[in-house]
């Protein structure tokens, strides 16, 4: 890690709290650099944190993927993270070009993000690979009234749990099923819900497993969280990534732990997620290893790292930042 560790944020949004568990890795370790932040808007709250802020167009407008690799040269930026799952397709594809610039990117492969992506595709991998996971029932089953109340909807490319609904009756299905775009209907399962934070280098090899069991969420994001070293778990992951291709960086996987003990995976989210920062907490060093992994460095020949801390528990809050700086449109 020697040199400069220049980063750049994309839709960093709301982001602080992972930004600043970056900035104290930079204070501890004494590395040099600067951490800048992208968004659409200058009201991003972690333009107030970052050493720099700039304004880019929409991640679906045509010039973004030109205006961040000129933001990379411009700010001689050594390390790319994205944050929002809908920019993460368009900079796999095009890792090769930052690569030419100087640019890490710490993101899985296309074949990831595809079935990440899409949740038809997340359900058929987790199936082929003998992963246990809610069933996803199909047109003509829901047409022969083959499933059992309750059930859950949601849409096959949703983020942030946007349009997921339980369902109670025949009429809250026929209208959800028409309501939520590309919806798919699913078995609704019942018990403790993880979240679970893993770390990968550009090889494949797992750093970490943190285990977060969810206990409150607010619109799609844990709230109230606290961190679990369940061997069941940790082993399922184990599983998961052995079967994942292409995994790289910070992977967020979804899982139920059933009644029964089985565990249940219902999503894979290959970026940092909304409560990193508590995993970060509990001693994982997410944001040193990625600056790691993007110097160069390989876990291969390190065992599996559990030593953070359990039971740390997370509670998060509104908080407001106050300025007079920001120029608005009247």
């Amino acid at each position: 890690m020697t040199g400069a560790n220049n980063i750049l944020f994309t839709s960093s949004g709301r982001r602080v709290a992972l930004i600043r568990k970056f900035k104290e890795v930079y204070e501890a370790r004494g590395l040099t650099g600067k951490i800048i932040t992208a968004d659409i808007k200058n009201t991003a709250p972690t333009a107030f944190l970052s050493d720099g802020h700039i304004i880019v167009p929409r991640v679906t407008d045509d010039n973004y993927l030109e205006r961040i690799l000129q933001i990379c040269e411009q700010q001689r930026i050594h390390l790319l993270i994205p944050l929002i799952d809908t920019e993460l397709l368009l900079l796999s594809k095009n890792k090769n070009r930052f690569e030419e610039i100087g640019v890490k990117i710490p993101i899985s492969g296309e074949r990831l993000v595809e079935l990440a992506s899409d949740k038809t595709l997340t359900h058929r991998f987790f199936t082929e690979h003998s992963i246990p996971t809610p069933k996803v029932f199909s047109d003509e089953e829901i047409e022969n009234q083959a499933y059992q109340f309750p059930l859950l909807i949601k849409p096959l490319d949703g983020s942030a749990s946007r349009g997921v609904t339980k369902i109670m009756n025949e009429k809250e299905l026929r209208f959800f099923k028409d309501y939520i775009p590309n919806a798919i209907v699913q078995e609704y399962i019942t018990g403790e819900e993880y979240t679970v934070d893993v770390m990968v280098d550009f090889e494949g090899n797992v750093k970490t497993v943190v285990p977060r069991l969810r206990i409150e969420t607010r619109a799609g994001e844990v709230s109230k969280g606290v961190t679990k070293k369940d061997p069941v778990i940790i082993e399922a992951v184990l599983k998961v990534m052995r079967a994942l291709p292409e995994a790289v960086g910070c992977i967020t996987l979804q899982c139920f732990k059933k009644d029964d003990g089985e565990v249940a995976f219902i999503e894979i989210n290959p970026r940092f997620g909304g409560g990193i920062p508590l995993s970060i907490e509990a001693g994982a060093d997410f944001p040193l290893w990625t600056i790691q992994i993007c110097s160069g460095e390989s876990f291969a020949d390190a065992e599996l790292d559990l030593s953070w801390r359990e039971n740390v528990t997370m509670l998060r809050y509104d908080e407001a930042i106050f300025t007079e700086s920001i120029q608005h449109a009247n």
